[in-house]
């Protein structure tokens, strides 16, 4: 009996030590004012729509991307279709090169056609290795092609940390690698530039239809981002695991006006990227606001010197957003609108004429520049000219005096005469 009242004994003991541990542990975490739990060694949290980051754990820490690679190349592609020199409907012919990828593929056959929107769900949904070779080469002529305007996008974009060598990721070359920070870039670039990605990545399954010289077959590709179903509001973006990424996602979820982005690199497992993604998503939705002002409204036209007009029609060079994560009451946000002091002519479409600044609780949260919305040219001598002989004339109207309008006339007509035989003089 003694016996088992030391083995009880030393049981409490033992639990006691471990939750004391495990409390020093949170407390820890705590002070360091961590506000959520993630597994994977690199995160990223970021609203779409402000760039704004929430959370981030070793963003800039250099790994390999894995299939989180081809959002990239979607950017690239849905680029193209932007420009008009790709549309969805044409065909791009699988290659041999493209045949030979391996690991997540849609079989695609040497000589297939396929649509380059049928292509686009191949990658995005079912994470074609294949397919993105596919269109790689459609565009570039060749991946490798395509490789170098992918790296030069991502200089355009601004990230140090990125090098690509293939479109899909499938690499382990050590040379192949992005950060979690990079990805959260690439991919708000992609859904707020190109939002109608979110329409094929929000797929769970569809069937494409393979037409070779054996027949025709149907596949059925099904999502790899299993938060599409299993999170509310989960419409993307993109899955990837390898030996060396480990595993990866960038997930995009929207509720109401706010979008997050909660890119995870490293993961042990599918499950707990998963997770991590999901708590930062969490933890995103549940802390933040958002405000927006469309400026739709109206605008007086802005003052001008030196035009013949006094004044110029403006608008506001675009909406104003603002994220908050205090909990503050957004109502209360005030909008004041300045003029520039002094603008003179000439002025072009979208130069400057004021701006409208945002304030709460009295502290400025931003701004927004109003613009000119037209050319305005200078006037010359010539113009005031033409403007005093209209009023002349309007004013002899008024009288009834029918006489003067042929002696305005020609005076207008000798002066606009002597003005160009003097210019021509000068030249």
């Amino acid at each position: 009996m003694e016996i088992w009242k030391k083995i009880i004994f030393l049981t409490f003991i033992t639990a006691g030590m471990f939750l004391f541990s495990m409390s020093s542990v949170m407390a820890a975490e705590t002070e360091e004012g961590d506000p959520v739990t993630v597994e994977a060694p690199s995160a990223i949290l970021m609203e779409a729509s402000t760039g704004e980051i929430l959370y981030e754990k070793n963003a800039d820490e250099q790994r390999s991307p894995a299939s989180i690679t081809k959002i990239m190349t979607l950017l690239l592609i849905f680029d193209e279709l932007e420009k008009g020199t790709l549309t969805l409907e044409e065909e791009a012919v699988t290659s041999a090169h493209a045949k030979s990828m391996g690991g997540s593929q849609v079989f695609l056959e040497e000589g297939e056609k396929q649509t380059v929107e049928t292509l686009i769900k191949c990658i995005v949904v079912a994470s074609g290795n294949d397919a993105s070779v596919v269109m790689a080469e459609h565009i570039a002529g060749s991946e490798e092609e395509f490789v170098k305007r992918m790296n030069q996008k991502a200089k355009e974009l601004g990230l140090e940390n990125t090098v690509f060598e293939d479109c899909c990721g499938l690499t382990n070359s050590d040379g192949h690698y992005t950060t979690a920070y990079d990805v959260a870039v690439i991919s708000r670039e992609l859904v707020t530039k190109y939002p109608q990605v979110l329409t094929y990545s929000s797929i769970w399954m569809e069937d494409i239809t393979h037409v070779t010289n054996k027949g025709t077959t149907e596949f059925g590709l099904t999502n790899t981002n299993k938060l599409i179903r299993g999170y509310e509001g989960c419409v993307g973006l993109k899955t990837g695991s390898t030996s060396k990424a480990k595993f990866c996602v960038s997930a995009v979820a929207a509720r109401d006006d706010i979008t997050l982005i909660s890119v995870i690199m490293g993961a042990e497992n599918s499950k707990s990227r998963f997770r991590d993604a999901s708590s930062l998503l969490n933890y995103g939705f549940g802390t933040c606001s958002l405000y927006v002002d469309e400026n739709k409204e109206t605008l007086p036209p802005a003052p001008i010197s030196g035009a013949i007009e006094k004044s110029a029609e403006c608008g506001f060079a675009g909406e104003f957003r603002y994220l908050d994560t205090e909990g503050a009451d957004l109502s209360g946000i005030e909008k004041e609108i300045s003029w520039d002091k002094e603008v003179k002519a000439p002025v072009k479409k979208g130069d400057k004429a004021g701006e409208a600044v945002y304030r709460l609780d009295g502290r400025e949260i931003g701004s927004v520049d109003i613009v000119f919305v037209e050319n305005i040219d200078k006037a010359e001598y010539l113009d005031y000219v033409k403007m005093a002989f209209r009023l002349l004339l309007r004013g002899g109207r008024e009288k009834g005096d029918s006489s003067g309008e042929g002696t305005v006339s020609f005076f207008y007509s000798f002066s606009e005469k002597s003005f160009r035989k003097s210019r021509q003089n000068k030249i």
